[in-house]
């Protein structure tokens, strides 16, 4: 008797994987095992980078925060020191948003700080 091998599933499963590497270059978008391992990569780095996404962004906002409290005379850290003391409860991304977009209002923090 011939051994079942449900090919219809198998065939299935390998075009969900070609139809996910459709853009990529050369072998890596037709050929199974190079299509599979390329799409498997892609999947741990999409985990990784979703974490250092994070990262990159409050280190974003640390620099822009940092440039500036520093023409207002302050280091970052100083600033951030007497931030956390006075009780004033804003995050780095709407401190750096506020350094960016709204100069006069973060001056207004800058200058309630060194009160």
């Amino acid at each position: 008797m011939p051994r079942a091998v449900n090919h219809v599933a198998s065939r299935a499963r390998r075009k969900k994987i070609l139809k996910l590497t459709r853009g990529y270059f050369g072998k890596r978008k037709n050929v199974w095992t190079v299509a599979k391992n390329t799409w498997e990569k892609g999947q741990q780095y999409a985990y990784r980078d979703r974490k250092q996404k994070k990262r990159n962004f409050r280190s974003l906002w640390i620099t822009r925060i940092n440039a500036g409290v520093r023409e207002h005379g302050l280091s970052y850290s100083s600033f951030m020191g007497q931030l956390h003391k006075k009780g004033i409860e804003l995050n780095r991304k709407t401190l750096a948003d506020l350094a960016m977009n709204q100069p006069q209002a973060f001056k207004a923090i800058v200058d309630l700080i060194k009160k």
